[in-house]
């Protein structure tokens, strides 16, 4: 029996963003182990159920945490997934990709398949009002424009309703999609990090890149 999306957050033209749910696995999964060629080496998802529903539930319970999925509008189940093999892939931060699952009875608002996600981590509140964003693109909805219109929504959300002043993004200077899509979005290049995140077998050098309230207008 096909679940019932939690409610749409933020829309745009293409997609809609709302929040992770424990019921998005089967497709999230699914999604994650169709689009491993895309990822690799900068994102690893969560591709098997248990490992989804560890990732969901830091994503749902821990306050210091937001996850978003990204939503195509109109488009349902896996029957889209075709074959895009490049675009938006991966903007590091901690716990930055991960899930898992079969299935094709789950999908977004409105019956929108899941296009990909953008994560919030590392929240502090009080005078930083601050977070880390990490974000990846599954296959069928790589190099469409979706994901970047999906992370001006979250952008909008995160400096609106909650009402954060700074985010941030941490990349690896190879993974050249990420860094084109932070720069899409109207993030800045603030400095240089080496060996800042442990990422398949080695600590990885990470750019930084952030954008404040200050430059964008909530929607």
């Amino acid at each position: 029996m096909p679940h019932i999306p939690s409610r749409p957050l933020a829309e745009g033209p293409r997609v809609v963003v709302r929040h992770f749910t424990y019921e998005d696995g089967a497709e999230f999964t699914a999604r994650a182990r169709q689009s491993k060629d895309l990822h690799h080496p900068w994102l690893f998802p969560p591709d098997s159920a248990r490992a989804y529903d560890a990732y969901a539930a830091r994503l749902i319970e821990d306050p210091a945490k937001a996850g978003f999925l990204v939503c195509e509008k109109g488009a349902s189940g896996l029957a889209e997934s075709g074959g895009a093999q490049r675009g938006e892939a991966d903007a590091g931060g901690a716990d930055a990709g991960g899930a898992d699952g079969v299935g094709t009875d789950s999908g977004g608002a409105d019956g929108g398949s899941i296009a990909g996600f953008v994560n919030i981590n590392n929240i502090v509140e009080g005078g930083f009002r601050s977070g880390a964003l990490g974000y990846g693109a599954f296959a069928h909805a790589a190099g469409r424009g979706l994901m970047r219109e999906g992370l001006d929504l979250v952008v909008r959300y995160a400096f609106g309703p909650m009402r954060l002043h700074r985010l941030e993004i941490n990349v690896q200077p190879g993974n050249a999609a990420s860094i084109a899509l932070a720069r899409a979005c109207g993030f800045h290049l603030e400095g240089f990090s080496p060996r800042m995140l442990y990422i398949d077998g080695a600590w990885r050098d990470h750019q930084r890149w952030a954008i404040t309230a200050e430059t964008v207008t909530s929607g």
